[in-house]
């Protein structure tokens, strides 16, 4: 049986709520266009390595590697830029 003392208090499910980790996935979408073939490439990106990421990887239709530079902005979107390696 739970007692009222055992429930959180409207502030305490306010903080809760409100510092929570899991509120966005942890991989979202980013596009970019390679500077190769043209073509609009969908990547994931994993958002808990950080708020800035740069990394190289081949683009999936011609193979050319790409660096991709992003940013998470606050809202939790990221913004993406390739260039050739």
């Amino acid at each position: 049986m739970r007692h009222k003392s055992d429930e959180p208090s409207h502030d305490q499910r306010l903080r809760l709520a409100t510092n929570r980790q899991d509120t966005q996935p942890a991989e979202v979408e980013a596009r970019y266009v390679c500077d190769s073939c043209g073509e609009e490439i969908v990547v994931p990106i994993d958002v808990t390595e950080g708020r800035h990421q740069d990394y190289v990887e081949d683009c999936p239709v011609c193979c050319n590697p790409m660096v991709l530079h992003v940013d998470i902005a606050d809202d939790g979107e990221p913004l993406i830029r390739s260039e050739h390696e």
